[in-house]
């Protein structure tokens, strides 16, 4: 059996605050379970959900807890022998850093149902920016929109990082892509990655998505929340989808919902909230295999160390980011 240290570096929140309640401390290192992997942590990706959780908006969360619903590293331990050690993995969701401690940490155990496995060559960094906004953006398209080649989407809230995996496996899949942004600044980012028309978004948007798209989008993904929903809904065509995945604007209820009224005739509203499950391992594979050829990118603002989480969780609140921020164990 490999031999890993006793204690870890570990972030911990011992209740909701600001950045400055996210604390490194040395903590034991996990005890491998069976039906559990022990995962040495080289990097992982920051997420709304984190900031959600930290700021006390998500339910289920009981503290002290190691945030982090995601982690890139090397098996460590593996009771149950589903990984071999020294395996590449990613571990995602399932309640990562919420009910148990998640990704925030230089070890981490989780499910096995949690984690798949992958060849890579690529640094760590940008391994880490990869698996919950790929599952998220592969999982909107496919479950949320069941989106089609040749279709149009609208993607609400473009520079985020989810936003910007979107476009990218858009047109992939030879769509057309309409992203907004709230920063003319920003325009060119989405440019780089294949977005055909970028909209400054006022909040009020659909006369210039239709003025686009006659008639409106086949597909709209809503990743600001429901300040939005009603003008991304006016925005797509009858029997068009909209997916609610994400809530940049922290809000993601709508009070005295009338869906007679709310929702536009004919217009169709999913949503999507994923799981591990949801990211097949041929495609998570794939994507970092045409990252590494040159053929996909990976939207990353920045990377921090675990020593800079403060910063980095501060800098996600901002708002300022234009693809993932990550930090390296």
């Amino acid at each position: 059996m490999t031999e890993f240290p006793d204690t870890m570096r570990a972030v911990v929140l011992d209740a909701p605050g600001p950045p400055e309640a996210l604390h490194l401390r040395h903590l034991p290192v996990p005890n491998p379970e069976p039906g559990r992997v022990l995962i040495r942590v080289k990097a992982f990706g920051l997420n709304r959900s984190e900031l959600h959780t930290r700021l006390g908006l998500a339910e289920g969360v009981t503290f002290p807890r190691v945030l982090g619903i995601e982690a890139v590293g090397i098996v460590a331990a593996c009771p149950g022998g589903e990984f071999p050690v020294g395996q590449q993995v990613a571990a995602m969701v399932g309640n990562m850093g919420r009910t148990y401690d998640g990704g925030y940490a230089e070890y981490t155990s989780v499910p096995v149902a949690q984690v798949i496995a992958f060849t890579s060559s690529l640094d760590w960094a940008t391994l880490g920016a990869v698996p919950e906004m790929l599952q998220t953006s592969y999982g909107s398209l496919t479950v949320g929109l069941d989106a089609q080649p040749g279709q149009s989407i609208l993607i609400r809230g473009g520079t985020s990082s989810v936003g910007m995996a979107t476009a990218i496996l858009a047109k992939q899949r030879g769509m057309t892509v309409l992203s907004t942004t709230r920063n003319p600044a920003k325009t060119d980012a989405l440019k780089q990655i294949g977005v055909d028309h970028v909209l400054i978004d006022t909040g009020d948007i659909a006369a210039d998505v239709r003025a686009i798209v006659d008639g409106g989008v086949d597909a709209a993904l809503e990743l600001i929340g429901t300040p939005t929903l009603p003008d991304t809904l006016r925005a797509t065509r009858i029997h068009g989808v909209v997916c609610f995945t994400g809530m940049l604007s922290n809000q993601w209820t709508v009070e005295n919902f009338y869906p007679i009224d709310y929702l536009p005739r004919g217009v169709r509203l999913a949503a999507y909230g994923g799981d591990a499950g949801d990211l097949p391992t041929d495609v998570l594979q794939q994507f970092l295999d045409a990252v590494a050829s040159g053929d996909a990118i990976v939207p990353i603002h920045g990377v921090y160390t675990l020593d800079q989480i403060q910063e980095a969780h501060a800098y996600m609140e901002s708002g300022k980011a234009t693809g993932k921020l990550v930090v390296t164990t």
